[in-house]
């Protein structure tokens, strides 16, 4: 007879239902001492069947995505660490140059324009705040940017929110920050961070989000970055100087760059061979490696490995604020969890176990669509839909002889244009700038005293300084302000009225005030030098120099408070009050 209440018992069933063992089966398991394990027996989770720690899958990316928030997390604590130490002295009240003043001239050249469309020109929320007290209102900004990224960082935990809020509060204070906020990674910043968003679910503050995995299309945006910003440092060498097509750019480089630490100086001094081979090193990482990302998991991987081994390379050789360390950050998207296993630990209940779980349970039952996830994905596909258009402009320029660096395209800064060191300065030169008490400037007998920055060089016989991933924003200027003229930076001219006054604030920025405790200097005047590194054994090193400097001329000369008020008044800056 057909059917299943036809067919006859099987041996291996009991009518009441659980299983029983044939009686061969029986047999065979008491000769060989072989039992049915006990429930307690069983492999723990995230171990294999003999209690050693099983491996991670390939292909998932729950961990990537706490490393990627949390070195994310940490540039802009950085970030807004700077602002928070630096702003008002650059852009506050009586900054070198008030952002106040900035938004003010912004809104009359716009004047004719609606409020949405000044706001799409330039976004920042202190359209919407009160400018009576700047200062105050910079300290806020900095302060929820250092409060949202600590939390993020020590937690590993964030949500669209707060990432929204941590790129919102930065492009706020970079659309205001005029030439303090001009360098190629604050761009480089708010792209990252606004693809960081993409990477945390709505809501849910958990480090891992079980129904919001990593995705792809997000990965792939990262991806895409750190490949754009090889390729296009490494383009704009080759096209540019032409010390890089002849390998001799290294020879220059470590003397000249913007601020030397103290290994630059030894590496400057390397045999010529070993500069070549640098310049060649170079050209492979960032003309060669970056199409590693497209030739599958392994490749890619290696890619990874590799640009986070350069970076890692040029923060050990110079001061590049946080560049570096940010460059990184899209390259830990070329590792999976299977790649940064060994990061985590492994006991039960720790994270690794805990994707374990989460790779068997996907490699099982296939879950039912949730409302959530398919928003999630029609967001991530408008987002690879507007990364992939915003990227045209971008890549026609990677294809173009006359490319341009540390350019973006749109308001938002999301999707830019990178470079570095296109030309290298052959010569450092430095502006000094000097005060003197005497009350006639051009007296033979007049004295005059340096003023020391914090971190460029002045003083020949101070050790270069080593402050990576901070940055000292003036410091940097200064480097610019050097090969060009005082007229192109006029907030020179500022620093110098300020320090005739004895201003505190600006004075904080500055490493050695030569008139503390003093009056305020009647002159000040800007000396122009050219700087070299001392050699190693020769004279100077032994008198404890570590650079020797060659007056080339006046940068500009002699000023007094007074001459310098129309100039202030023309620009709308307060008169600094002496002291």
């Amino acid at each position: 007879m057909g059917g299943a209440s036809g067919s006859a018992p099987s041996p291996h069933m009991r009518p009441d239902g659980p299983t029983m063992a044939a009686p061969e089966e029986s047999l065979r398991r008491r000769k060989t001492g072989y039992s049915d394990p006990e429930p307690e027996s069983l492999p723990a989770p995230g171990r294999d069947p003999a209690g050693s720690p099983a491996h991670l899958h390939a292909g998932t990316f729950w961990l990537t995505r706490i490393v990627l928030l949390k070195a994310l997390a940490f540039v802009y604590f950085v970030a807004f660490l700077v602002a928070f130490h630096q702003n008002k002295q650059l852009i506050g009240d009586r900054g070198l140059l008030p952002c106040r003043v900035f938004l003010k001239n912004f809104q009359q050249y716009f004047q004719d324009k609606t409020n949405w469309e000044v706001f799409s020109y330039m976004p920042t929320i202190l359209w919407l705040m009160d400018w009576s007290d700047m200062n105050s209102t910079l300290d806020l900004l900095a302060l929820l940017g250092l409060g949202i990224s600590s939390f993020v960082l020590i937690t590993g935990c964030a949500n669209v929110l707060l990432m929204a809020a941590l790129w919102g509060l930065y492009m706020s204070l970079v659309n205001v920050g005029h030439v303090w906020y001009s360098f190629g990674w604050e761009s480089q910043l708010l792209e990252t961070g606004f693809l960081g968003i993409f990477l945390c679910p709505l809501w849910t503050l958990s480090r891992l989000p079980q129904h919001t995995p990593t995705s792809r299309i997000v990965l792939w945006g990262f991806r895409w970055l750190i490949f754009r910003i090889m390729l296009g440092a490494g383009l704009i060498k080759i096209r540019g100087d032409r010390c890089w097509r002849d390998l001799t750019c290294m020879d220059f480089h470590y003397e000249t760059q913007p601020v030397p630490n103290p290994v630059a100086y030894y590496l400057h001094h390397s045999p010529w061979w070993f500069h070549r081979f640098e310049t060649l090193s170079n050209h492979f990482i960032e003309l060669l490696v970056p199409f590693f990302l497209f030739l599958g998991r392994r490749a890619c991987i290696i890619h990874g490995v590799l640009q986070i081994l350069f970076q890692a390379i040029l923060i050990i050789s110079g001061n590049l604020s946080f560049l570096n360390w940010l460059t990184m950050v899209p390259s830990l998207a070329c590792f999976d969890d299977a790649a940064l296993g060994f990061l985590f630990s492994s006991g039960p209940g720790s994270l690794k176990d805990r994707v374990l779980q989460m790779q068997s349970e996907i490699q099982g039952a296939r879950p039912k669509p949730r409302f959530g996830s398919v928003v999630r994905r029609a967001a991530n596909f408008s987002l690879g839909v507007l990364l992939a258009w915003l990227s045209v402009p971008v890549v026609l320029n990677l294809l173009s002889s006359r490319q341009v660096m540390n350019t973006h395209f749109n308001s938002l800064h999301i999707v830019n244009t990178y470079g570095a060191f296109g030309s290298i300065t052959k010569e450092r030169t430095e502006v000094i700038l000097q005060g003197t008490a005497s009350p006639n400037a051009s007296a033979p007998d007049a004295v005059w005293e340096d003023y020391e920055f914090k971190c460029k060089p002045g003083d020949p016989s101070r050790r270069p300084c080593l402050i990576s991933p901070y940055h000292y924003r003036l410091d940097w200027l200064m480097w610019f302000a050097a090969f060009q003229t005082y007229e192109h930076n006029d907030w020179i001219l500022h620093l110098a009225g300020k320090l005739l006054a004895s201003d505190a604030e600006a004075l904080s920025l500055l490493a050695h005030n030569p008139f503390a405790g003093r009056p305020p200097p009647r002159w000040v005047r800007g000396e122009h030098y050219r700087y070299k590194f001392s050699r190693p054994g020769g004279r100077h090193a032994a008198e404890g120099k570590w650079w020797v400097r060659k007056r080339i001329g006046a940068y500009f000369p002699p000023l007094s408070l007074e001459e310098l008020r129309p100039y202030f008044r023309d620009r709308g800056w307060p008169l600094p009050q002496p002291l």
